[in-house]
């Protein structure tokens, strides 16, 4: 059975958006769709929480099935805490969409602890959907593909392009490059720092992280650009004109989990698109 790609929802609007957006990608991948809403098992109120969250799946399998897109809609009321319901549903799963805000999360937040907590623990690819007009469409969408020279870039390379292969989407490939700091010695003497060298190592470089998946996908459109400046900055100037944001995060070597960083931090809370964090090579 192929991998679903699977949904968490609470009924807030980011939520429900994000069962949009995972629908017409489950329909772009021809891969069944799986809406996953946690209801405390301790709660007191545990028989009116369930027909609330029936309710809730209910909408959210309608809403899904309105426009057509996934060709098979499961749902399931899982009785545990909103990480472990999502994350235990993440284990064969392609991909976890989740909403960038639920109901319970502070509002000043631009990501809640739930999303950042799958992002952060998922063995898949998290995509994070915010309630906002650039939360668009899969198909024919434009990626915006962060890629830097660690182990964490090739997971990432590979979700875009399959992406992009399946829905139609263009691929934008930007790398960020610093110029090398001086050292003692050259300061004083004034030598020379040859700016385009690094830029033009930074592009090879990116070339070679695409290469494998260019050729197996040669149909996609992919355009390769090398900015200076942190990569923060970059991407986010970046993604004013993108449909979703694919950056790669570490595995940490001795611990469960991945290592987001600053960047990844950054752009979960300011980029406006969708943001997918997919797990690197490990």
């Amino acid at each position: 059975m192929a991998r679903a790609v699977v949904v968490g929802v609470d009924g807030s609007a980011d939520s429900l958006r994000a069962v949009d957006w995972a629908a017409e990608t489950a329909g772009c991948l021809g891969r069944p769709l799986h809406v996953v809403h946690a209801v405390s098992g301790h709660s007191p109120h545990a028989y009116r929480e369930a027909d609330e969250a029936d309710r809730l799946l209910r909408v959210a399998e309608a809403r899904a099935r309105a426009g057509r897109t996934a060709d098979e809609v499961t749902t399931a009321t899982v009785y545990s805490d909103p990480d472990t319901a999502l994350l235990n549903a993440a284990g064969d799963a392609f991909t976890l969409v989740v909403g960038a805000r639920g109901n319970g999360d502070m509002k000043e937040l631009l990501v809640g602890s739930v999303g950042l907590a799958v992002a952060a623990r998922a063995p898949c690819p998290v995509v994070v959907v915010r309630d906002t007009s650039m939360a668009t469409a899969i198909r024919g969408a434009r990626l915006l593909l962060g890629v830097e020279d660690t182990s964490a870039g090739g997971g990432a390379v590979r979700f875009a392009f399959a992406l992009a292969g399946a829905c139609g989407g263009v691929i934008d490939a930007v790398s960020a490059w610093h110029r090398t700091p001086r050292t003692k010695i050259s300061a004083v003497l004034d030598l020379p720092r040859h700016p385009e060298l690094a830029a033009q190592h930074a592009e090879e470089d990116l070339r070679a992280a695409l290469a494998e998946e260019r050729t197996r996908h040669a149909a996609v459109e992919v355009h390769t650009r090398v900015a200076e400046g942190p990569a923060r900055d970059v991407l986010l100037k970046a993604s004013e004109t993108a449909d979703l944001l694919v950056v790669g995060a570490e595995a940490r070597p001795s611990r469960t989990g991945l290592y987001l960083g600053r960047v990844n931090h950054a752009l979960l809370h300011h980029v406006r698109c969708p943001v997918a964090i997919v797990p690197g090579d490990r």
